[in-house]
């Protein structure tokens, strides 16, 4: 490809834009706003996704002790659930620490617990945390059955609906993101398309005169490029603003919900929705213009 040709198709590509300016416009609109939807939805995904696993991730095993086991029984048990398939981690609690727990739980309410202080009547305990949500139920099962065990508590039947929840919530993420990235692909490649359809005359003289097809594609290909680029940059700065702007007011006045807020992943977001804008102007024009040249 010599520079005279290159030099050609950009020419070609900034000359088409500025003659057809409202197709233009109109397809950089289309653009953002197919983008906006999907980039949008992909961040609400994530962040449905993101307090899903915090949920899940506080879901523990409470492991209550038998008052009879004495100290040596005790470490015995809480390295038996250690080694048990499906344990990340254990924590022993002390029917003291329990008791500090309860009072600091109850707040200004202390008052209600001054029967304890003269005799404490909580057990001993073990925090068990699985390896996964869904390995609560069985890991709970096995502890169960251990020698010195005098009752197991995980919210049984809450973890099961929550695992339910989880799983329909990430399922239908992921088809609202499919559905929406194939709706926005057929919204730009007609609105390309409508821009090519204006210059078929153009498109039929240059294939008269003997041009090849890479020829004529080239600067369609440019101008969708240099179109979605536009599209996905404007797109990824109103998302960028909007999202922070979203982040600061929910941890100024909701701040039990933590929303994504690391930037690598907003901008690998941003940088996806961009370069997305890009591919998809490339390929709308390549699809549109085919139909055209007839390949």
């Amino acid at each position: 490809m010599s520079l005279n040709n290159i030099s050609y198709y950009w020419v070609e590509a900034f000359k088409s834009l500025y003659r057809n300016s409202w197709l233009s416009l109109a397809a950089v609109g289309t653009i953002i706003i197919s983008l906006f939807i999907l980039g949008s939805s992909v961040l609400l995904v994530l962040n449905v996704n993101h307090l899903a696993d915090r949920v899940e991730s506080g879901v523990e095993i409470s492991v209550f002790v038998q008052e009879s086991v004495s100290g040596e029984e005790l470490v015995d048990l809480g390295e038996q659930i250690k080694f048990l398939g499906g344990v990340e981690s254990v924590n022993y609690i002390s029917r003291e620490r329990a008791l500090e727990e309860m009072k600091e739980s109850f707040g200004d309410r202390q008052d209600a617990l001054a029967g304890l202080d003269e005799e404490n009547t909580l057990p001993d305990s073990y925090r068990v945390k699985a390896l996964s949500t869904d390995l609560v139920p069985s890991v709970a099962e096995k502890i169960e059955d251990l020698h010195g065990v005098d009752g197991v508590r995980y919210g049984h039947g809450v973890v099961e609906k929550l695992l339910v929840l989880s799983q329909w919530v990430r399922t239908m993420g992921l088809a609202i993101v499919v559905l929406l990235g194939v709706a926005a692909v057929f919204l730009i490649a007609t609105t390309i398309r409508l821009s090519v359809y204006a210059r078929r005359q153009e498109i039929g003289i240059m294939r008269i005169l003997g041009a090849t097809n890479w020829f004529i594609r080239m600067p369609f290909m440019l101008e969708g490029m240099l179109l979605g680029l536009l599209g996905g940059l404007v797109t990824s700065g109103v998302i960028y603003l909007g999202y922070s702007t979203l982040v600061l007011r929910v941890n100024a006045t909701l701040s039990f919900i933590q929303l994504i807020s690391q930037p690598q992943i907003i901008y690998y977001n941003l940088l996806g929705i961009t370069a997305l804008g890009l591919l998809l102007g490339i390929l709308g024009s390549a699809i549109s213009v085919r139909k055209f040249l007839k390949i």
